[in-house]
This record gives C-alpha cells, structure tokens and sequence, in this order.
C-alpha cells in the first residue's frame, strides 16, 4: 500500500504497537506526526492525553488536512481505573472528535482496541452511561466504583469494550465526508506491557498457554496501514481481530463448537 502524500497522527509511538506503526506508515511514504507523553526517535509532540486541557492543546496545534488518525496510546491493566478509563477510552473519544472537522475528506480513523474488548455485549447499559461521565478523574473513579471496575484488569476490560463500541457507533457519522471509522484489536502482543497483560489478566494467562506465541508490533502495523489507505474506503464500523485466532477460539469455547 503506497501512502504518500498522506499526513497522519499517531499517538503512543514512543514505544510499542505505536512505535511501529509509526515506522510502517513512513516506509509506505506517508508524513506522520506523532504524540506521546514520553521521548521518542520519532518526531511528536509530547502531551498527557489522561489531561483533557492537553488534549484540546493538541487539537489546536495540529494543522488542519490531516489524511488520518491513528488512536494507540494507551494504559496497561494495572494502572488506576480513573487513568485507564481516561486514556483508553474518554481521550480516544476527546482526541477524535477535536481533530475531526479538521480532517481531509475521506479520512481514515484507527482505533487500537484489544481482544480484551469482546464481552462488550453484556455491558450495553453501562457503556451508555459511560457516554455522560465527565472526562475528571473523580468522575471516572466514581463511576469505576460504581460498575465494581476496581479490580485488576476489570476497567482495562471496559475501556477497550468502549472503544470497540465507540467505532460500531460511529461508523456513519461522518460518511457524507468520506470519513470512516474503524478498530483494530490485537490480541497479546510481545510489547514491553505484555507482562504487566500477563500478570494482571487472568485470561491473558490462559490465552499465552494456548497460543503458540505472542504477536509482534509489526504484525500489527500492516492491518493499520491498509485500514487508513484508500483501499479500505468501504470498511466501516469495523473490528479486525488481529491476534493469532484467540478472537475465534473464545467464541467457538463460548458457543460450544470447539473443534
């Protein structure tokens, strides 16, 4: 997929998935304009997105025309429920919706949700009342609380479920300017979270003794390229499980039509 002359955002490239992504996106001859709160090779601009006020910053100093938007930055499951649901989850939404009307027409979106999204069918109730929580910390903390995601892993769970049905729900929003919206939901991934996965998720255990292996950054990145290229203008609304087969395993397991 050639990508040149396109201009994208990617956030959370200092490391990881979206370092990678990153990396693969120049090779294909886009421009890319990183964001991270952390150093990187690449060049970015460097922002708290668990701070809404940086946000807003951000969306201001970016220049309008941008081609896509790459949402990866995220918070690992052992990180307070008030951060994870703020990054993960309220910044994906904040961020998008800022940089939106500045976007090019036909515009590609890419949100990195995760397998961890998939249950997100028994939370319909909460996930529409997570749409009214306030994007502060005591509010995300209350509502943690409130929907027992204190336990480890559990608000990490909520947060990619949300970003799964954000996309779903957003699919037409934007179409009479061509601007799409997708997920991709990689499964474990050898990042230097994927411990912090381990430790944390009882399911992420069990899933690495049944896979043959953890995937890796650049398996991923190549899916995110085609989804922002202008060969996928006819995928919308979509969640491209890329995690070696996990996403089918549990639902046949669920279904009771395992081989």
């Amino acid at each position: 997929m050639d990508l040149t002359g396109k201009r994208i955002v990617v956030t959370g490239v200092a490391s990881g998935i979206g370092h990678a992504i990153a990396d693969d996106l120049r090779r294909r001859g886009a421009t890319v304009l990183g964001i991270d709160r952390r150093p990187s090779d690449l060049t970015h601009l460097e922002a708290d997105l668990s701070d809404p006020t940086q946000i807003d910053e951000l969306v201001e100093m970016i220049e309008p025309g941008s081609d896509g938007l790459c949402n990866v930055a995220g918070v690992p499951p052992s990180g307070s429920p008030e951060a994870v649901l703020a990054i993960n989850a309220k910044a994906v939404e904040r961020l998008t919706l800022g940089l939106v009307p500045g976007l090019a027409d036909g515009a590609s979106v890419v949100n990195i949700a995760s397998s961890a999204g998939s249950g997100w069918a028994d939370r319909v109730d909460a996930l529409r009342e997570f749409d009214d929580v306030p994007f502060e910390a005591d509010a995300l903390a209350q509502f943690a609380v409130a929907h027992d995601l204190l336990e480890e892993g559990a608000s990490y769970f909520f947060s990619k479920e949300f970003v799964v049905t954000w996309t779903m729900r957003n699919r037409w929003t934007w179409r009479d300017r061509g601007i799409r919206l997708n997920a991709v939901s990689p499964g474990p991934v050898d990042t230097p979270a994927l411990q912090d996965f381990i430790d944390t998720l009882g399911r992420a255990k069990r899933m690495m003794e049944l896979m043959d292996r953890p995937g890796r950054p650049e398996e991923i990145a190549p899916v995110v390229a085609f989804l922002l290229s202008d060969e996928s203008d006819w995928i919308r609304g979509a969640n491209v499980a890329v995690d070696g087969g996990m996403t089918s395993h549990l639902a046949m397991e669920r279904a009771g039509l395992d081989p």
